[in-house]
């Protein structure tokens, strides 16, 4: 027998859906008869994702960090829906780059975004899924459990918002709400895909070891989302061996930093040499969402 669909007829809103894993998780809900509400940037992107999941679907444009924008923006899922029952915490950004030499605003920008935003996302969001007694979910990632040289923004992020997410659980269980995080390795998404490209971090990335390096396909992750939201999972690990990582995640990184060291110490000279000759333009948040993301400050500004 297959797993019963609990997510007929639910509305569900995911942030940063314009592309990647929100799109992709969108498309699949609503395939199983869900509502899906689309907030993010790239407003012609987010339309035409909105138009690819049919008439239940609808998108709303939102910087994640702009708090009247994102509480325009749930009003409007609101008055469409007259609920929400999943919220789906995915806007996210990664700017690579080392601590000395990464461009202020991009690594400020990457916490703002992926961490603040996904405060900013639940708090709004909250009054609403206590009435539905609804489930949230959180995304993480790798970054979170091990934390590699040139990611500092990134797993910072990610780190805060695995925490965030534990306290929040405990916090609304009471209140008939579930709260799951989720984590995801190298994801075949535009932000890996431009981060390879990077002339420093994606040769790092090209020696990372066996199944540490493999690129895994966004409709791995859809699988996996569409399946924790059906089960109001607490954790999704996309692959699966991220949850067995997790559990030694200390010894991991004191275990693996001779070796980080090793992959650290040219890697820096070569991200400074990059910032020399790009200047900021070498640490800005990669891929069209990244950009949107970055951009968005500074219209805002």
């Amino acid at each position: 027998m297959g797993t019963k669909n609990t997510l007929a007829g639910k509305v569900v809103l995911i942030t940063g859906a314009a592309r990647g894993i929100g799109a992709e998780t969108a498309r699949r809900l609503s395939a199983l008869g869900a509502s899906v509400a689309l907030v993010g940037l790239e407003r012609e992107q987010l339309e035409a994702t909105a138009e690819e999941c049919g008439p239940q679907a609808g998108a709303w444009e939102a910087d994640v960090t702009d708090w009247a924008a994102l509480e325009a923006a749930v009003a409007g899922v609101k008055a469409r829906y007259g609920r929400v029952d999943v919220v789906m915490a995915n806007a996210g950004i990664a700017a690579g780059g080392f601590v000395r030499s990464i461009d202020p605003a991009a690594f400020e920008r990457t916490i703002e975004i992926n961490l603040l935003g996904v405060w900013r996302t639940v708090r709004v969001c909250l009054p609403h899924l206590i009435e539905s007694r609804g489930y949230c979910l959180v995304v993480s990632s790798l970054a979170a459990v091990s934390h590699a040289p040139g990611m500092s923004a990134y797993a910072a992020s990610k780190a805060g918002v695995d925490a965030f997410a534990d306290s929040l659980r405990a916090e609304v269980r009471h209140l008939g709400v579930d709260v799951g995080t989720a984590y995801f390795s190298w994801i075949a998404t535009d932000m890996v895909t431009s981060a390879d490209q990077h002339p420093v971090l994606g040769k790092m990335r090209g020696r990372l070891p066996g199944p540490l390096g493999r690129t895994y396909q966004v409709a791995d992750v859809g699988k996996a989302v569409v399946l924790g939201m059906n089960r109001r999972a607490s954790a999704i690990h996309v692959p699966g061996w991220v949850g067995g990582l997790k559990l030694i995640r200390g010894i991991v990184n004191q275990l693996s930093l001779p070796i980080t060291t090793i992959a650290a110490r040219d890697a820096d000279q070569a991200a400074m040499d990059d910032v020399k000759v790009r200047g900021a333009e070498a640490s800005r948040p990669v891929g069209p969402g990244g950009a949107a993301g970055f951009e968005s400050r500074r219209a805002t500004k």
